[in-house]
């Protein structure tokens, strides 16, 4: 028997309580209720992987991502690690409409190769650095909130915010921004509305920054993810650079924006899409002169590392938002993505994501 054939397959539940509410213009997690998947090799090899649905964002379910996962089962048994592209596809074909389980299939199996191959991550998706600077989420909120959340970010020694609107109208959420720039005069700002806005909020929003004389690095996600019509507007008219986030969940999505000009950078993020076409849009946003965003759902350490080790490893990344980690209350992981202050860095010899469970 090959060492790397997959033997044995598990899934369950993993329940992570935050510090706060993770809110978003389309909904809010209390607690990440996501699923720790785990691939052993014949060797004895362990690979970890953790899938996050957000129910707000892909409609999944902590319920529907284990009935999903219990469904590819049989196709990754026996199957050899070593043709993970093979798997890949099948994965994509099975999980059509559960991309968090995929992404969590695909990053243990991945994880295991690298672990029985005695490689790191970042050295198998292409060796370019070992380190990101990352941001801070302000949730979604009132102005008292986003005070507050900002004190605690520039404590934490980040000073790159990333501020979520949409829940609010455009006025309230120009309010929350005022404020958090006269907190914090030197940060740099982003905005994520998640497509909270229409084409018209969007604009109001940017033309009410502008006349309080608010600097934006970023805004991403205006519109509604399937108005690519409208995205295409608002990145023609904006004078700040817009990111699609929930627009771009697959590289046909992306060809579509860079047809369309519907956007000046692109948020990859593994729950939407995978590990593996994940590096497929990065390779088409880089042909296209776009600029590049690494996300996530509300995701532990382990999927966290898993993402930095892709974008590190990768290269050419311009923001990183892989901050939930710093949310979660407590997890049963030890290892991996190490941060402190906004510069996470990743173990440059710990085999696969460096991730174990304690």
């Amino acid at each position: 028997m090959r060492p790397t054939l997959v033997t044995q397959a598990s899934f369950e539940p993993l329940h992570l309580p935050l510090t706060e509410p993770f809110a978003i213009a389309t909904g809010a997690q209390h607690a990440a209720e996501n699923v720790l998947v785990r691939v052993t090799l014949a060797d004895g090899t362990v690979g970890l992987g953790e899938a996050a649905p957000f129910t707000a964002v892909s409609g999944e379910t902590q319920g529907s991502t284990l009935t999903a996962l219990e469904s590819v089962r049989g196709l990754l048994l026996g199957r050899d690690a070593q043709a993970w592209r093979p798997a890949s596809e099948a994965l994509a074909d099975a999980l059509a409409l559960a991309p968090s389980a995929r992404c969590g299939v695909e990053m243990a199996l991945l994880d295991a190769l690298a672990r029985h191959h005695r490689l790191p991550l970042h050295v198998f998706f292409g060796g370019a650095g070992t380190a990101l600077d990352i941001d801070m989420t302000v949730t979604a909120g009132d102005v008292a909130h986003a005070v507050a959340s900002t004190r605690a970010i520039l404590g934490r020694g980040i000073d790159t915010l990333k501020v979520k609107v949409g829940a609010l109208d455009p006025d309230a959420d120009a309010a929350r921004l005022v404020a958090i720039h006269q907190e914090a005069p030197r940060a740099r700002l982003f905005a994520d509305a998640n497509g909270g806005y229409d084409v018209a909020e969007a604009l109001a929003f940017l033309k009410e920054l502008e006349r309080a004389d608010v600097p934006l690095s970023l805004f991403e996600q205006p519109v509604p993810a399937s108005d690519f019509a409208g995205l295409a507007e608002v990145t023609r008219r904006s004078k700040v650079p817009v990111c699609a986030d929930e627009s771009a969940r697959s590289a046909k999505d992306v060809l579509r924006l860079i047809r369309e000009g519907a956007c000046h950078a692109i948020n990859i993020k593994t729950m939407k899409c995978g590990m593996v076409e994940a590096m497929t849009m990065w390779s088409l946003a880089r042909a296209a002169g776009l600029e590049l965003m690494v996300g996530g759902m509300v995701e532990s350490v382990l999927a966290m590392s898993a993402s930095a080790h892709l974008a590190a490893g990768l290269g050419g990344f311009t923001y990183a938002d892989l901050d939930t980690p710093l949310f979660i209350a407590s997890h049963p992981f030890q290892g991996g993505a190490h941060y402190a202050g906004s510069r996470l860095t990743l173990d440059a010899d710990a085999p696969g994501h460096g991730v174990t469970l304690r």
